[in-house]
């Protein structure tokens, strides 16, 4: 993998343990809005189930849990989607190992940072995570104006760095929005096998299918 340039990554559930992240607001938010509940723990695991692994749109969500769940204080929707900016990101957890191998492959390549959300919340995670100093470049799709899969994020940070996409390679967590949509903009990918199933859809074939963001340092 000689040819390799650039290294640019996915964020949530592959440098983010986004699974851990939500969990635990999931847990900030039973705690806070239904401190007396009896099901404290049947709760968040509702609230993490209709999350659909951070693939529900918000304000969608919170609409759900105003309709369907029983309020002492039924606060409005604006203010649990407020409660969601602030304490979200708060809640940031890296890969285990995350900090080393991005140290690793900032050392032998130049490295970026592709992803899917709003803006404010991505960025507020990375910052809590304390890794925007740890990519040569971070593209999120809000600010973009273009979201994964579309092959034309992958060419932002392709033109940015002046390389051919077969001299990049990217590691992401979806089949589709990671590694098809990466391979269609021309790159290789490496696949993290984490909540995502492989969709038979994808004809895509990853350079390696790994199932921890360290196991990366011995394969590049």
């Amino acid at each position: 993998m000689s040819e390799i340039k650039a290294v640019i990554l996915d964020l949530d559930n592959t440098v983010l343990d986004r699974t851990s992240t939500f969990r635990a607001f999931a847990a900030s938010f039973v705690d806070h809005y239904f401190a007396h509940a009896e099901h404290r723990v049947k709760l968040i695991e509702d609230i993490v189930a209709r999350d659909l692994d951070g693939y529900k749109d918000k304000p969608a969500l919170f609409r759900e849990l105003l309709s369907d769940y029983e309020w002492t204080a039924k606060p409005d929707h604006e203010a649990l989607m407020n409660y969601y900016r602030v304490h979200y990101v708060k809640h940031a957890t890296l890969m285990d190992q995350a900090k080393n191998v991005l140290s690793y492959l900032r050392s032998k390549y130049r490295t970026a940072l592709i992803t899917n959300g709003m803006t404010t919340i991505q960025y507020g995670k990375i910052d809590q995570a304390g890794i925007r100093d740890d990519f040569d470049l971070i593209i999120v799709s809000e600010e973009a104006g273009v979201k994964k899969p579309d092959p034309a994020i992958f060419g932002m940070a392709t033109k940015k760095f002046g390389l051919t996409p077969a001299q990049c390679v990217y590691v992401g967590d979806h089949p589709v929005n990671d590694i098809g949509g990466a391979a269609n903009a021309g790159m290789q990918t490496i696949w993290l096998q984490w909540t995502q199933p492989w969709r038979e859809e994808v004809k895509a074939k990853p350079l390696h299918t790994i199932t921890r963001l360290a196991q990366l340092t011995n394969l590049l």
